[in-house]
């Protein structure tokens, strides 16, 4: 039996013009409740910001079984960067996501929270 559709699928939007981080690597400190969560507690906070981007909350406790480069911290930046057009490359990812993971955390939620962007296909369809 076949059921007939009644919506497509929508498209992720993804920002055509590309520009720089809202926030520095280290403007973490401009929001210091956020900024005290990431560095007190960067796991609850790193899976909160996943979720909140639309993927798997337990995700980034996967970065623990990783020697010394955070996968799924590098990962989850170049994926903001690229749904957000930002600039950037991965090399840069790389090494901000090696160097400081609490401050790319509050730079990626920050990102997510100035709203350049839907977050999730929810908001897109919730906002026919």
């Amino acid at each position: 039996m076949s059921w007939p559709v009644s919506a497509q699928p929508q498209a992720m939007l993804v920002s055509s013009e590309e520009a720089d981080w809202s926030s520095g690597i280290c403007g973490c400190c401009d929001d210091m409740k956020q900024c005290c969560f990431a560095f007190w507690c960067c796991p609850c906070f790193a899976c909160i910001t996943t979720r909140d981007f639309g993927q798997c909350l337990c995700l980034p406790l996967l970065d623990m079984f990783s020697c010394c480069i955070p996968p799924i911290t590098m990962s989850m930046r170049a994926s903001v960067r690229h749904r957000y057009g930002i600039r950037g490359s991965l090399c840069r990812d790389c090494v901000c996501s090696t160097c400081c993971l609490p401050c790319v955390w509050c730079q990626m939620s920050t990102e997510m929270k100035k709203g350049k962007l839907p977050t999730t296909l929810s908001d897109i369809i919730g906002r026919r």
